[in-house]
């Protein structure tokens, strides 16, 4: 392969996360193309997901699904001098993972309640495997043994100072802050995966980052109570990383 001077910035989120958000960010940079969860297809090929993701088959007819092949065309891309992937951690499965260390690396992650609560409005019955966390403690150890550097992302820090934290952002992953970044325009961009029409109503409703609303609570169904005490558990290993 031929030598590429893209920089490639993976960013590994769980759903119901700020990530769409954070690619439309990313995308509104004159240098930055960006992909939409490109191991989509591949994930719901391999797993059970296929028979509760909305649209599975849609999506997995639209996309490549092998996920070696996938990996490659990420690595093949040259069209811009940013290259802003929108991952999902639980996406990986078993693929060879030497990949890694020619990109750049943010994990995001998110309070476990809210993402719970918001997440199985979709997914009625999430299980931890759906959500991420497992997931994003495995990739830590990764990148630790192969002394790949990342940088851990909350997502309350952007919504609570996204200009702040997004020039912390830039600086760490050695790239020049955008002021561009911190709008974007309202509805729907050309690089979103089909799965758009079940997930993207709130980002497309909007046009920059939201603080949160501290005095909202959120309420969690009897039945997710133990599934959100789990993940509150793998969510503050992430975040202390």
């Amino acid at each position: 392969m031929k030598a590429s001077k893209t920089k490639r910035i993976c960013l590994w989120s769980g759903p119901r996360n700020i990530s769409t958000a954070l690619m439309y960010s990313f995308g509104n940079r004159e240098d930055t193309a960006i992909v939409d969860e490109p191991l989509y297809g591949y994930y719901l090929k391999n797993t059970s997901a296929k028979d509760y993701h909305p649209s599975a088959k849609e999506i997995m007819a639209s996309m490549e699904c092998d996920g070696e092949r996938v990996i490659q065309n990420l690595l093949a891309f040259d069209e811009k001098p940013i290259y802003f992937m929108k991952q999902m951690t639980h996406h990986l499965l078993d693929l060879d993972l030497a990949f890694l260390e020619d990109m750049q690396h943010i994990l995001l992650t998110r309070e476990p309640q809210a993402m719970i609560a918001s997440f199985s409005k979709v997914i009625e019955q999430p299980k931890a495997k759906d959500l991420g966390y497992e997931d994003h403690l495995k990739l830590l150890k990764v990148f630790k043994q192969r002394s790949i550097p990342f940088h851990v992302l909350d997502a309350k820090e952007i919504l609570e100072n996204p200009e702040k934290r997004l020039q912390q952002l830039c600086e760490a992953i050695g790239i020049p802050f955008s002021v561009r970044m911190l709008n974007w325009s309202k509805g729907a961009r050309k690089e979103d995966g089909i799965w758009a029409k079940h997930w993207y109503a709130n980002v497309h409703a909007s046009t920059s980052f939201q603080k949160p609303n501290k005095k909202a609570k959120t309420e969690l169904r009897a039945d997710l109570k133990e599934l959100a005490r789990v993940s509150l558990k793998l969510y503050q290993e992430i975040i202390q990383a």
